[in-house]
Parts: structure tokens; C-alpha cells; sequence
């Protein structure tokens, strides 16, 4: 008789599909064989797992908000322990889906995993389980040029700091988390931990992933920041573009005369004509040439000075010898010379 009761629960559950701990155990279970594994993320296999992960989690969500597992109106205090796992679902999503590859529909996939660390992030926030603040709309991205002036850039200065310390306290809790949760997880894994235990090991997850999803968002505002400024006006016409039968193209050769003749001739004076070697080469020549020039004209002239100076000083001793021929003429020898005189 038992077997029979048990045997009947096994089909009723497999015609109501899995359970949501199954789906949430699922979708941590891929998650992490995707994260851990040394195989590329862009093969089928790990395609595949993302695809099923997805699949599950998205089941999940939908039947977290069939049940209204969670609602805005109730405190943190009002939900069971076990029921806050629950809430790690919209992380896990954002996730698994920036594992995806498809880059044609990147754009896509980002902004959807985005939008799911945004959730969760609000839930948490909401539920007040860390202290952080949320992160800003795709529209008012801290990248986005301020129309405010000075006062707008001394506030960008402001948030970058505040940004900084809240970057280093992140890295702080990071280690405690980890240790905290390591030395809670083979209790509550294997049933012996109590309800405090439990909770404690649950709300550490939740501030895990707090701080993966504030850096996941950080990452993916810098990628959307590239991938939005692609020409969304060609992309969109690309898109729309009708694909048309367009003639065989007719084969064409080429001679290597006539192409250099086309590229390299008078039609094309702005082209280069040498390399920078070569014009370095001349012009040291033009250089070396310049100064040869300069040397000779400079010795030319001084040679010219030099002579010039020479005929003008034969002309002044040809004009000493004439006038002394000419007094040594008309003056006997021995004129003037009265000092042997009686």
C-alpha cells in the first residue's frame, strides 16, 4: 500500500513538473558548472546549460508570483528562513543570462540582466537586508555629461569618492562573507543547523550577492555605454533592409602596369613619392651641399677682399716710388745735408 501512495505521488508530481527548490536548485547547480568549468563559454555544451538554467529560474519567477511568496507590504522579520533563498532568483538570472553568447542580440541580453540585478537589488533594499545604494537608471548613467556647471562636476567628484568607498567597503565584507558562510554551510547542507543558523547562512548569501550584483552593474553600464554607440541608425536600416538579387559579378584582371599607372601617376599629386628615410637622405645631401656652397662663396669673397687689398697697396708704393723718383730728380745729391760743412 505504500509503495502504491508513493508510486502515485511520484506521476502526480512528474504531471506537475518539478518543485520550486528543485527549480531554484537547478538553476545554482548550472550556474555554477558554468562558472567553474575551463571549457569555453561560447561551446554548445555550455550554451546548453545556460539555456536549461534560464529555463528554470524563469519557471521559478513565475511561480514565485503565482504563490505572492513575497510582497512590499510585510517586514524582513515575516519571512521564514527557508523562504529567503527565494530571493537570490532574479540574481541568479541576471547571472546566467550575461553568460549568453549571441552577439547580434547583445544589446538584448544585457540590458535583460540588468534589469534582473535591479530586482533583486530592490527587493533587498526593500527588505533593508544591506546597507547600499541603488544603482542609477540607464538614463542617468554616472558617465552621462552634466548640463549643471561648476556645481554639476563638484557633485560628480562627490559621487566618484562615495562610489571609491563604497568599492573598498565592498571588498571588505567580501572576505568576512565568505568565511562566515563557510563555516555555516556543512551544517545547513546537511540538515543539523538550527532555524537561527539557517536564517543567518540565507541573509549572508542574500549580502553575497548584493555585492556581485553592484559590480555586475558597474561592468555592464561600461559595455552599454560601447554597444550604444554603434550606429543604431545603420543597424536599424540593416535590419530592415530587404535582401535584393543582385547580378553575378563579371570576373576582371588587373595588369600591374596599368594599376600602378592608376594609383601612382599625375592624377594623384598628394601621394607620397619617397619614404622618410629617403627624405632624410636627401636632405642631408641638400644640406651638406647647402654648406659646401656657403664655405666657397665665403672663401670666394675673402679671397676677393684679400686681392683687393693687395692692388691697393702696390698702388700706394708705385705712388711712394714715383714721387721719390721725381724728387730725387729735381734734388741733387747730398741736398740738405749741411751737418760735414765748414
Amino acid at each position: 500500500m505504500a509503495e502504491a501512495v508513493a508510486a502515485a505521488t511520484e506521476e502526480e508530481e512528474e504531471v506537475a513538473g518539478p518543485r520550486l527548490p528543485q527549480l531554484l536548485e537547478t538553476g545554482r547547480r548550472l550556474l555554477s558548472e558554468v562558472e567553474d568549468t575551463n571549457e569555453s563559454t561560447n561551446s554548445r555544451f555550455i550554451q546548453e546549460k545556460v539555456k536549461q538554467g534560464l529555463e528554470s529560474l524563469d519557471k521559478a519567477s513565475r511561480m514565485m508570483a503565482q504563490l505572492d511568496l513575497f510582497s512590499s507590504n510585510e517586514d524582513l522579520e515575516e519571512i521564514a528562513s527557508t523562504d529567503l533563498k527565494y530571493l537570490l532568483v532574479p540574481a541568479l538570472q541576471g547571472a546566467l543570462t550575461l553568460k549568453q553568447v549571441n552577439f547580434n542580440h547583445r544589446l538584448e541580453q544585457v540590458q535583460a540582466a540588468r534589469a534582473h540585478f535591479v530586482n533583486f537589488l530592490k527587493q533587498c533594499h526593500n527588505y533593508q537586508i544591506a546597507k547600499f545604494e541603488l544603482p542609477q537608471t540607464q538614463d542617468n548613467t554616472p558617465g552621462k555629461k552634466s548640463v549643471d556647471g561648476p556645481s554639476g562636476s563638484q557633485q560628480s567628484l562627490v559621487a566618484m569618492a562615495s562610489h571609491r568607498q563604497a568599492k573598498i567597503e565592498r571588498y571588505k565584507q567580501k572576505k568576512e562573507l565568505e568565511n562566515k558562510l563557510a563555516s555555516l554551510e556543512s551544517a545547513v547542507e546537511s540538515g543539523r543547523a538550527e532555524d537561527e543558523q539557517v536564517r543567518e547562512y540565507y541573509l549572508l548569501h542574500l549580502q553575497k550577492w548584493v555585492n556581485i550584483s553592484l559590480e555586475e552593474i558597474e561592468s555592464i553600464d561600461q559595455e552599454l555605454v560601447i554597444l550604444k554607440a554603434r550606429d543604431p541608425g545603420k543597424q536599424a536600416s540593416t535590419s530592415r533592409m530587404v535582401p535584393q538579387n543582385r547580378p553575378p559579378t563579371k570576373p576582371f584582371i588587373l595588369t600591374r602596369d596599368t594599376a600602378q599607372a592608376k594609383v601612382f601617376g599625375s592624377g594623384y599629386p598628394s601621394l607620397a613619392t619617397m619614404t622618410v628615410n629617403e627624405w632624410y637622405e636627401q636632405r642631408q645631401k641638400w644640406d651638406t651641399l647647402k654648406n659646401t656652397t656657403v664655405n666657397a662663396n665665403q672663401e670666394t669673397e675673402q679671397d676677393e677682399d684679400q686681392e683687393t687689398k693687395s692692388e691697393e697697396d702696390d698702388e700706394d708704393a708705385l705712388h711712394k716710388k714715383r714721387n721719390w723718383d721725381d724728387w730725387k730728380d729735381t734734388h741733387p745729391r747730398g741736398y740738405g745735408n749741411r751737418q760735414n760743412m765748414g
